[in-house]
C-alpha cells in the first residue's frame, strides 16, 4: 500500500511539472528569452507595412525586368542598339499624359506658373534622369556585365547621403547593416554569374566603361533624390510631367545627334515593334508607378527593393538566352530580400530644422490659452456682427 501511495504520489508531482512546464508564465513573470525574441520579431517583420512595401518594390523589379529582357533581345537577335531611341518614347508617353495633364490645371500648380517659378531646376533633373539612362546602357559597350553590377551600386551609398543632407533623413545602425546585407546579394549574384559563365569579355576600355557606370549610378541618386523631395512636396504630376517635358527634348536632341544612323538602319517588322512598344509600356510603367511608391517608403528603400530586378532577368534569360542556372541565384535573392525587410523594419527619421528656443511660458498650456482666447474673440465678433445688423434692420 505504501509502495502503491508513494507511486501515485509520485505521478502526480509528475504531472504538475509537465503541466507547469506547459502552461504560460504566472503575470508578473517574462517569458523566456527565445521567446521575447520571437515575439520581437513577429511584431517588427510581420506587419503590413513590410507586405506593401516588399510587393511594391517587387512591381518595380518587373518593370526593369521587362526593359531589360526587351533591350537584350532586340539587341541580340535583331542587333537594334537605340538606348537613346527607346527613353525618347518613354519621355514622350510621359509628355503625352502627364505634361498634358498639368496644361489643364489653373491656378498656382498650372503648367505656366510652374515654369515660371522652376524651369531651370527641371531643365538639370531631367538631364540628370536623361543623362543616367544613357551612360549605364553606354557603359556596357566598354566594361563588363559583372563590372556593372558591382558599380552600379555605388548609387545607394551616394543616394543616402544625399537624402542626409537635402531630405534630412537621419539613419540608425540597423540602416547600414541591412545595406550592406543587400550589397552581400549583389555580390553574390556576381559570383553566380561567373560561375556559370556568364561574365562578358571586356570592352574597348574598361577605365572608360567604369566611369560611366559611377557616373550613371550617382545621375540616378541624384534624380530619385529630387523625385522623393518633390513627391512628398508637390505632386507626382508635376514631377512626371516636367520629366516628361524636358526629357523628350533633351533626349530628342541627343537622338538627332547620335542615334539616327542607326535608327535608319533597323529593319521594322512586327516583332521589333512589338517589343518596342513593350519596352515602352514597362518604362512608361515604371516611371508612372516609382512616385507612389517612393511616396509610402523612400528613394532608398526603392533602391534597395529593385535589385532584385536583375535576378528577374536572369531568371527569364534561363529559358529566352538558354543561361546556365547556379543555386546561387537563390540564395542572391534571398539574401538581398533579408537586408530589404531589415531596411524596412525600422523607419528612418527626420531631423527637425533649427528654430529659435522659445521661452517657458510659450508651453502647450499657453498656446490652448490663445486658442481660447482666438475662438472666444471670434463668438464675440460673430455676436455682435449680428446684433448690429438686427439694430440697422
Amino acid at each position: 500500500m505504501e509502495a502503491a501511495g508513494a507511486a501515485e504520489a509520485g505521478a502526480a508531482v509528475a504531472a504538475q511539472a509537465a503541466a507547469g512546464a506547459e502552461a504560460p508564465p504566472p503575470p508578473g513573470i517574462a517569458p523566456p528569452a527565445p521567446r521575447r525574441l520571437l515575439a520581437l520579431l513577429r511584431d517588427k517583420l510581420c506587419t503590413w507595412y513590410i507586405l506593401k512595401t516588399i510587393l511594391l518594390g517587387q512591381m518595380l523589379s518587373l518593370f526593369i525586368c521587362g526593359t531589360a529582357v526587351t533591350s537584350q533581345y532586340l539587341a541580340e537577335h535583331y542587333q537594334v542598339n537605340t538606348p537613346m531611341f527607346q527613353s525618347f518614347i518613354n519621355y514622350s508617353l510621359l509628355l503625352l499624359v502627364y505634361t498634358t495633364m498639368l496644361a489643364f490645371r489653373t491656378g498656382g500648380d498650372s503648367l505656366l506658373q510652374i515654369l515660371k517659378q522652376r524651369w531651370w531646376k527641371y531643365i538639370l533633373l531631367g538631364l540628370a534622369d536623361v543623362e543616367a539612362n544613357y551612360t549605364i546602357v553606354k557603359a556596357y559597350q566598354y566594361t563588363t556585365l559583372t563590372s556593372v553590377q558591382l558599380l552600379d551600386c555605388f548609387g545607394i551609398p551616394v543616394l543616402m547621403a544625399l537624402s542626409w543632407f537635402i531630405l534630412r533623413a537621419r539613419y540608425r545602425l540597423i540602416h547600414f547593416i541591412a545595406v550592406a546585407v543587400c550589397l552581400l546579394g549583389v555580390g553574390t549574384m556576381v559570383g553566380a554569374d561567373i560561375l556559370a559563365g556568364r561574365q562578358d569579355s571586356e570592352g574597348s576600355d574598361v577605365v572608360i566603361g567604369d566611369v560611366l557606370v559611377l557616373l550613371g549610378a550617382s545621375l540616378y541618386a541624384i534624380s530619385n533624390v529630387s523625385e522623393e523631395y518633390i513627391v512628398k512636396n508637390l505632386s507626382r504630376v508635376e514631377f512626371l510631367g516636367m520629366v516628361g517635358l524636358f526629357g523628350t527634348i533633351i533626349s530628342g536632341l541627343q537622338l538627332a545627334i547620335l542615334e539616327h544612323k542607326d535608327i535608319m538602319k533597323i529593319q521594322w517588322n512586327w516583332k521589333i515593334a512589338l517589343l518596342f512598344i513593350v519596352f515602352a509600356l514597362c518604362m512608361f510603367g515604371l516611371y508612372s508607378f516609382m512616385p507612389v511608391v517612393i511616396k509610402v517608403t523612400s528613394a532608398t528603400s526603392v533602391n534597395l527593393g529593385i535589385l532584385t530586378a536583375d535576378l528577374y532577368s536572369l531568371f527569364f534569360g534561363l529559358f529566352l538566352f538558354y543561361y546556365k542556372f547556379s543555386g546561387l541565384y537563390i540564395l542572391s535573392f534571398v539574401v538581398i530580400m533579408v537586408g530589404f525587410i531589415l531596411y524596412c523594419s525600422t523607419p528612418t527619421r527626420t531631423a527637425e530644422p533649427t528654430t529659435v528656443p522659445q521661452p517657458h511660458s510659450a508651453g502647450l498650456d499657453n498656446a490652448a490659452l490663445k486658442l481660447d482666447e482666438n475662438d472666444t474673440i471670434l463668438r464675440f465678433l460673430t455676436f455682435c456682427a449680428s446684433h448690429a445688423q438686427f439694430y440697422m434692420m
